[in-house]
């Protein structure tokens, strides 16, 4: 692999700068915050670097995970851990990072423990969820007396650990302005989307689809490159350094051209999950996908093959090469 194209990729894993990382640090002392208590539900891939960067700032971070493996990391590292999500919605800010829509439902919705939290309890809903459930949240939030700012965020497992997350905020104005401290920690940028949660969720939602979208015609082109004789490296990092600069080109064309989806980022069965949150917002709006209906087969097949745990690149294969 040639210098350029790595030094694109570490931009690929990182996204953040050590300049970025001191304004983040100076926005956070000129907010002269007090440290305060909250609480991280959720303590996934995404979900314990975010807890991590919580604690380093001089949070009070309270944790909760369905397994204990997780909290226990986070409890060695000065966290405490909740009883129950119950007890975690007892702190004045929680953060949630569950994995979908079914994780979100049964947790906040079925399990009745909106109606125990205390009133004037902030919940930032990170995950990508529908927009019918964004709106859904929302609503039985604000029958509790509960706030809820839907923020679901760019950027993978590095990103996270570096602090460095675009969060994609929705919902009332002031309570994003209430739990912007927090997002000034795990991200590097805030993009205020709308006063309804499900505005930012939509947004997430069609990120990933274009991605999708961008990882099929990458994988298209790198082989039909491979049928001529091209060398596949040197094809992605010309198109990346001419026509196509960028994190998701350079990244997932590197792992296209080297086959290289093991460890997973992002995995196909969250990617296929995502696609079809996109379908069926489509559907909602009355607009036509036509591309996105071909991805449903090519996910599909992916499955079939056995890739679900592979990074979601693995769409590429789907092509003869």
């Amino acid at each position: 692999m040639s210098g350029h194209l790595a030094n694109r990729l570490r931009g690929f894993d990182t996204m953040v700068t050590p300049v970025a990382s001191w304004n983040r640090l100076g926005r956070f002392a000129e907010r002269g915050l007090r440290m305060s208590s909250i609480a991280v539900i959720g303590l996934g891939a995404m979900g314990r670097p975010i807890a991590r960067n919580l604690l380093g700032a001089g949070h009070d971070v309270v944790v909760w995970n369905r397994s204990d493996g997780p909290a226990d990391e986070l409890v060695a590292a000065g966290a405490r851990r909740a009883a129950s999500v119950s007890d975690a919605m007892r702190s004045p800010v929680v953060f949630s990072v569950l994995a979908d829509d079914r994780a979100v439902t049964e947790t906040f919705l079925d399990s009745g423990v909106l109606a125990q939290a205390p009133a004037g309890t902030v919940h930032v809903g990170l995950a990508t969820v529908s927009a019918g459930l964004a709106r859904r949240l929302g609503a039985a939030h604000a029958e509790h007396g509960v706030g809820y700012v839907a923020a679901p965020v760019f950027g993978r497992v590095p990103v996270a650990e570096a602090g460095a997350l675009n969060i994609l905020a929705a919902g009332d104005p002031g309570l994003v302005d209430r739990v912007q401290p927090y997002f000034d920690v795990i991200g590097s940028r805030t993009w205020r989307l709308g006063d309804r949660p499900e505005q930012a969720n939509i947004v997430k939602i069609l990120g990933n689809y274009l991605i999708a979208c961008a990882i099929q015609s990458l994988g298209e082109a790198v082989s039909l490159a491979d049928g001529a004789g091209v060398d596949s490296g040197q094809f992605v990092e010309m198109l990346t350094s001419t026509l196509f600069p960028g994190a998701v080109y350079a990244g997932y064309g590197s792992m296209i051209a080297e086959r290289r989806y093991r460890p997973a980022g992002f995995t196909t069965v969250l990617g296929r999950k995502d696609l079809h949150l996109a379908l069926d917002a489509a559907r909602d709006h009355d607009i036509a996908l036509p591309v996105g209906e071909l991805l449903r087969a090519v996910f599909d097949q992916a499955l079939a093959d056995g890739r679900g745990e592979d990074d979601w690149a693995v769409i590429a294969e789907q092509q003869p090469r």
